[in-house]
C-alpha cells in the first residue's frame, strides 16, 4: 500500500491539476510542431491497434460514413463494410479499425502523406464532425483514471521531426493542440491551464 501511495504522489507530483483534469509536466514543456512533409502521416499507418473512440463518437462515424466513405482508400472501405466503423481493443473499450492490423481504415492519402478522410470532409464542409477526439489531440493521450482524466504525451520516434520543428519556432506542444484542447476541455479550461503556466513561469 505505501508503494502505491509513493508511486501516486509522484505522479501528482509531475502534474497540473486543471478542473479536475492532470496534465503532464512535458506536455507544457515539450517542444512540438506536426512536420507531415518528414513523417508522412506515420501515425496514422502504423501501430498494432485503432485510435481510441469515445463512446458519442460511434454514432457520428456510423452516420457519416456514407458521406466520408469516398475519400477512403478501398481496402479501408472493405473493412469498415465487413466490420463496421469501430473495434474493440483489448480491454474491450472503442478503437478505429484498422487494415491489416497496421493502418487507421479511414486513411487516404495525398501527395504521399497519410490524412484522415473524416477530417477531409469536416474541411470541404460536409459533415459537423471533425475526426475523433484522441486523433484531433494526438500526441497527447488520455488516460481515465477513477477520479480524474490525465493527459499524457506520447512520444516515439516518428514524430522526431515534429519535435525539431516545434523547437525550432520555439511552440510548445500545449499551444501547438490548442484547438483540439479547446474541443475535448473547452475554452476557459484551456486559459485556466495557460494561467497556471504563467504562474509558474514567474
Amino acid at each position: 500500500m505505501e508503494s502505491i501511495c509513493f508511486l501516486l504522489e509522484q505522479i501528482f507530483n509531475t502534474m497540473r491539476i486543471i478542473q479536475g483534469v492532470l496534465v503532464s509536466e512535458d506536455i507544457i514543456d515539450a517542444p512540438f510542431c506536426c512536420d507531415l512533409e518528414e513523417c508522412q502521416g506515420m501515425c496514422c499507418i502504423e501501430g498494432d491497434v485503432g485510435a481510441p473512440l469515445e463512446p458519442f463518437e460511434i454514432s457520428d462515424l456510423e452516420d457519416y460514413y456514407p458521406i466520408y466513405k469516398k475519400y477512403m482508400i478501398p481496402e479501408g472501405i472493405e473493412k469498415v463494410d465487413q466490420d463496421g466503423t469501430f473495434d474493440y481493443d483489448m480491454e474491450g473499450a472503442f478503437v478505429t479499425p484498422l487494415v491489416k492490423n497496421e493502418a487507421c481504415a479511414f486513411v487516404y492519402f495525398e501527395d504521399g502523406i497519410a490524412k484522415c478522410a473524416i477530417e477531409k470532409a469536416f474541411l470541404n464542409g460536409e459533415i459537423d464532425f471533425q475526426k475523433p477526439i484522441s486523433c484531433h489531440l494526438y500526441p497527447i493521450r488520455i488516460v481515465k483514471l477513477p477520479d480524474y482524466e490525465a493527459l499524457n504525451y506520447h512520444r516515439w520516434a516518428v514524430c522526431e521531426g515534429a519535435c525539431h520543428k516545434g523547437k525550432q519556432i520555439n511552440l510548445p506542444l500545449y499551444r501547438f493542440l490548442k484547438e483540439p484542447l479547446v474541443r475535448k476541455y473547452g475554452e476557459n479550461w484551456y486559459q485556466e491551464l495557460l494561467k497556471e503556466i504563467d504562474n509558474q513561469n514567474t
